[in-house]
């Protein structure tokens, strides 16, 4: 299986590509290395996996010298041309995607960077996904979807239609166009809302 993982040098993006690896999983792996907290931490959880900062070309794939079956393309889910590359040349089988502009307070300052990476590129992963047939699809949401609500234990089944943030209006969207493209073309969708 042949799996895109957006957000590969992200904390969680990393542990699930190297877990995958393990597993004998051919990983693809897409990040943009911006600079929301350190790269170095980023170009650190990359060198783990095989690949070297100084190798490293914008939009050009780099197989890791660790593992076979890993290679990684620094790349943003905003840049449709890339991801038609991606999905062309690798025949991806499934799709986790983890890439998103994340914090809460930042939204606040920089909200134009939260529409282009959380709609804009979900959008182009969910493109992606339906114009190459892929029918697997698990993507990030968040805890933050939840709002204001004050019922505890949080559960999928609480309303969140109501949002406190423009990243948890962003996730929240996330959710609703991942549901649309599973009605319209039978994509499967699993959204994890992470805390």
């Amino acid at each position: 299986m042949r799996i895109l993982i957006t957000g590969a040098a992200g904390f969680i993006g990393f542990h699930l590509v190297k877990s995958l690896i393990n597993c004998e999983y051919n990983i693809i792996g897409l990040d943009n290395i911006n600079d929301y907290y350190d790269i170095n931490l980023k170009f650190s959880r990359l060198s783990e996996l095989g690949i070297v900062k100084n190798k490293i070309v914008d939009n050009e794939f780099i197989v890791s010298f660790k593992y076979d079956n890993f290679k990684f393309i620094k790349s943003d889910i905003t840049e449709n041309s890339i991801l038609i590359k991606i999905f062309n040349e690798e025949k991806i089988d499934c799709v986790i995607h983890l890439a998103a502009q994340a914090g809460v307070r930042y939204s606040i300052e920089n909200p134009q960077a939260y529409i282009d990476s959380n709609i804009c590129g979900f959008i182009n992963i969910l493109e992606a996904c339906q114009n190459y047939n892929i029918k697997k699809l698990i993507y990030a949401s968040s805890s933050s979807v939840y709002g204001n609500n004050n019922i505890l234990p949080y559960s999928v089944d609480d309303r969140v239609d109501k949002p406190v943030s423009l990243y948890a209006a962003t996730k929240r969207s996330n959710e609703l166009m991942a549901f649309t493209y599973h009605q319209l073309y039978k994509i499967n969708t699993i959204g994890v809302r992470f805390f």
